[in-house]
């Protein structure tokens, strides 16, 4: 046993005990001249000292543990099957894309409200992370503020109902086309940016936004927010008790039906399912076209892709402000969907949490993302008796994925085009 792995497996116990404190709820206070540490029972201590343990053990032998566990895959029959046809694997992904679609239309007939409200919520999100996906997965760009686009979206339509009294139908283009008009502004002062550096100027980015609009309290209102933001109408006809605009027909009214307020529900989430699957196909085309031919041989590498004439401002730009387009449909949804937002649902963990659902999916990989997306989104409601470790729970699923699956749940597979041979 090596002293250097000694070392490093102490020092690694000894920041498992430093983190243990705070996540675990842990404070030291001072009673006079001695320190009483509180928030600790026998349970929790027990745990700390164990989970010590377990890592300076692991760190210890670490080369032992992952040489016997490189052998494993002998037990996996699956290990050495070769790649599905080409031709198969796309015929299956269509069959899968459908009877998805069929099954999301016919969700909220047979769900309960709750559950369609938390159904509509998932979709935002696999707009988010499709969008994402983009720059991260396919142009390879690492965005840390990506949930600034987001908040360009909902506050475009929330500041445009309140003082010009537009639609969600107008505001749906005009948020998506304002975020990327901010994805455009951003991708300019990154353009000779990588690796880190990129993904500090972007983190940066996605908190000037939030503070800006925590401090623009004449305009934004501040920590107060934006309420009363309208809800998405059908041809005139609205969804609430009571007509709000002269006009106007309440949805029950017109039909001679008793009213409900899960039609309104339902409606935002079929809009939702129908943005998603309009987000799913484009950039599912684009992929298919040179820009998306383009987006992964800058991911792959950038001297060689700038070696065969691609223009890498071109290139980037188009990630940036493609990504962040998307990004505005989703925060019109949401805003739509709160009826109220404030700076405070555009945090940095919203970055995160739409990053580790394209990681967690597959760089690059749609069917991946939507995937992730409903075991991130729905996997805490289940467990809701371990909401407080969450976060604690997330972190460690993050860490096995990229230890024994780094490449993701689905990974990305590339498509082939097959050239006939000239007779």
């Amino acid at each position: 046993m090596a002293t250097h792995n000694v070392k490093h497996a102490l020092f690694c116990a000894f920041i498992t005990l430093i983190v243990s404190f705070p996540i675990m709820g842990l404070n030291l206070e001072a009673e006079g001249i001695s320190i009483r540490l509180t928030g600790a029972s026998p349970f929790i201590l027990a745990a700390i000292v164990i989970a010590a343990i377990v890592v300076f053990l692991f760190q210890t032998f670490r080369d032992n543990i992952m040489a016997a566990l490189g052998q494993m895959h002998t037990l996996n029959r699956f290990a050495d099957r070769k790649p599905m046809p080409q031709e198969k694997r796309l015929k299956l992904e269509n069959i899968f894309l459908i009877v998805l679609v069929v099954g999301a239309l016919l969700w909220p007939f047979i769900a309960s409200r709750g559950s369609v409200d938390l159904a509509t919520l998932v979709l935002i999100y696999i707009m988010l992370a499709l969008g994402l996906n983009v720059v991260v997965g396919l142009a390879g760009l690492l965005d840390l503020g990506y949930v600034a686009f987001y908040a360009v979206g909902a506050y475009t339509f929330a500041l445009l109902s309140q003082y010009f009294g537009v639609s969600f139908w107008v505001a749906l283009p005009t948020g998506a086309l304002f975020a990327a008009l901010f994805g455009l502004l951003l991708g300019f002062p990154v353009l000779r940016l990588r690796g880190d550096y990129l993904a500090i100027v972007t983190l940066g980015f996605g908190e000037i936004i939030r503070i800006l609009l925590n401090n623009w309290t004449s305009l934004t209102g501040g920590p107060n927010g934006i309420g009363g933001i309208p809800d998405p109408t059908l041809f005139g006809m609205e969804f609430g008790r009571r007509v709000k605009e002269e006009g106007n027909i309440s949805f029950h009214d017109y039909f001679g039906i008793a009213y409900d307020s899960t039609h309104k529900i339902i409606f935002l989430y079929l809009i939702a399912v129908v943005l998603a699957l309009v987000t799913f196909l484009i950039i599912r085309r684009l992929m298919k076209m040179p820009v998306g031919r383009s987006w992964e041989a800058l991911r792959e590498d950038e001297i060689a892709a700038r070696s065969l004439g691609l223009s890498r401002t071109g290139v980037k730009l188009s990630a940036f402000t493609i990504g962040a387009f998307f990004a505005g449909f989703a925060g019109t949804v949401f805003a739509s969907k709160q009826g109220f937002i404030s700076p405070e649902s555009f945090v940095f963990l919203e970055s995160a949490i739409i990053l580790a659902i394209v990681v967690l999916g597959g760089m690059g990989s749609q069917f991946g993302v939507i995937l992730a997306a409903v075991a991130v989104t729905i996997l805490p409601e289940l467990a809701r008796e371990f909401s407080e470790y969450r976060m604690l729970i997330f972190g460690a699923a993050m860490v096995l994925m990229m230890v024994w699956r780094p490449q993701g749940l689905m990974p990305m597979r590339r498509i082939h085009i097959l050239l006939k041979k000239q007779e």
